[in-house]
């Protein structure tokens, strides 16, 4: 029989609540009806726009082990099933109460913990991460980007006990965000991505955002170990950050002669690329199942980690070959179209400066036979301060760089980038997603490669779905390459 995930009275002692119902197995943690699962806990949380608490209710019909509510709610819910009642506090109770689960559940595991930050690559990182400690151990990860102040600590709740790795996204839009979040995921491993300006209206200056992201440091176990990227520019800044905190010692992954994990190699083929890295004085030569340099120097930090968790290298280099990219991160499906075949690359789950150039590299990358093109759709890079203008603009140096052959925008923003472009390269600049998908669906043509990005809440992905939806698709096959 499958040990349950928590039981009601374990729940009730990490939170204070008060158990009013009969006591039952948990299996899982949720707070979304829409992806409840029978036998979950439902936390009532507060969201932005609604309360949990007017959907517990449903939540106990729709099979919830039990519902955690504040005391000032508990009188109204007192027959919908079994609840957990917590005191009122100042901010969210329910809230609190996760994040007093959390550590909890941080309290009572052995395993190895892997935190990651970035402005850019965090969430590939972790699928990373993910995807070569599973074959190594029970590997317990954050779903997407659960990597906030409700993503994290109900992704660590959700952690069994027997886990043997823990991989954990940790994000910010704000100073101050990463500290608490890093301090409930107590890492044995920090790694920083890149600082990049991501969220720059936020802070007076990259630094700021390096020390903001440094703050990942603050929770690091006693001895633990930080992973940074010795070729950006807040290389710096960020080791003063790990030299300040508990870290034992620093790693430094890159293509900087002086990366302790180094990229002597970086072979780019149109669905893969190919690494000869040495790792700590030992040399590496793994297939990425990933196209992209980003990606592939990214794959720097994860064998990094993985060395300095002491597990298997080799092993980890084999699985990496088998590594697919996460949808709205680089997935790849093949149009089917009346006389042929188009590629569609869907980036659309956010942007910023560098991952756009890196998306526009990697499109630049993909073999087109003429008549085919490489055509870019572009949504807007959100929270990019009063420089926001400048960085659209900024783009069609990449553009022409990369040989990209159309151009298509949405939004006021890349309204500058379209007006910046050459008139061969200007597809359509519409005010919005929804403005575009006509242009889009009905000027694609077989042979063409099209690569979809924007910022979450520019909806780039439905352009996404309207492809798929018009003309079916399936994933390519991949060739499996040789260092060559």
């Amino acid at each position: 029989m499958t040990e349950p995930l928590w039981t009601l009275e374990a729940v009730a002692a990490a939170t204070g609540a008060r158990l009013d119902g009969e006591a039952r197995p948990l299996g899982g943690l949720s707070i979304d009806t829409r992806t409840l699962k029978v036998g979950d806990l439902f936390f009532a949380i507060r969201g932005e726009a609604r309360d949990g608490h007017d959907f517990v209710r449903d939540a106990l019909t729709r099979g919830a082990g039990a519902a955690v509510v504040s005391a000032s709610r508990a009188a109204d819910l007192a027959e919908a099933g079994p609840l957990l009642v917590v005191p009122e506090a100042e901010d969210d109770p329910v809230l609190a109460a996760m994040r007093a689960l959390a550590v909890a559940a941080r309290t009572r595991t052995a395993a190895r913990i892997v935190a990651v930050t970035g402005s850019v690559g965090k969430t590939g990182t972790k699928e990373a991460l993910r995807h070569v400690l599973a074959a190594q151990g029970t590997t317990h990860a954050s779903v997407a980007s659960y990597n906030n102040h409700w993503g994290v600590p109900l992704t660590l709740g959700r952690m069994p006990a027997a886990s043997a790795f823990g991989v954990f996204e940790i994000g910010m839009n704000h100073a101050g965000e990463i500290a608490p979040l890093t301090r409930l995921v107590r890492p044995e491993i920090a790694i920083v991505t890149t600082i990049e300006p991501v969220h720059i209206e936020h802070f007076r200056s990259l630094s700021g955002i390096a020390d903001a992201k440094g703050e990942i440091f603050a929770g690091l176990e006693p001895g633990g170990v930080a992973i940074l990227n010795r070729d950006n520019p807040s290389f710096e800044r960020l080791s003063a950050h790990a030299l300040a905190s508990r870290a034992g010692r620093i790693i430094s992954f890159g293509e900087h002669p002086q990366a302790d994990v180094r990229a002597e190699r970086i072979v780019m083929r149109p669905d893969l690329s190919i690494v000869d890295a040495q790792v700590q004085g030992v040399p590496v030569t793994y297939q990425l199942g990933t196209p992209g340099r980003h990606t592939a120097l990214n794959s720097l930090a994860v064998m990094a980690a993985v060395h300095a968790l002491g597990a298997d290298l080799a092993l980890a280099a084999l699985s990496l070959a088998q590594l697919r990219p996460p949808v709205g991160r680089g997935e790849r499906t093949m149009l089917r179209l009346p006389g042929g075949e188009a590629l569609l690359v869907d980036e659309s789950y956010n942007a910023n400066p560098a991952s756009v150039r890196a998306a526009l590299a990697t499109l630049a990358g993909i073999a087109v036979e003429p008549p085919g093109r490489r055509i870019a759709v572009l949504g807007d890079m959100l929270e990019l301060g009063p420089e926001a203008a400048r960085h659209h603009r900024d783009l069609a140096e990449s553009v022409r760089e990369h040989g990209i052959d159309l151009v298509h925008t949405a939004g006021p923003m890349m309204a500058e980038l379209s007006n910046a472009l050459p008139a061969p390269l200007r597809g359509v600049a519409a005010p919005a997603s929804g403005d575009l998908l006509d242009a889009v669906v009905a000027g694609i043509r077989p042979g063409d490669a099209v690569m979809v990005k924007g910022s979450n809440s520019t909806r780039m992905g439905r352009i996404v779905e309207a492809l798929k939806a018009r003309y079916g698709g399936a994933t390519p096959d991949r060739a499996v390459g040789r260092p060559g």
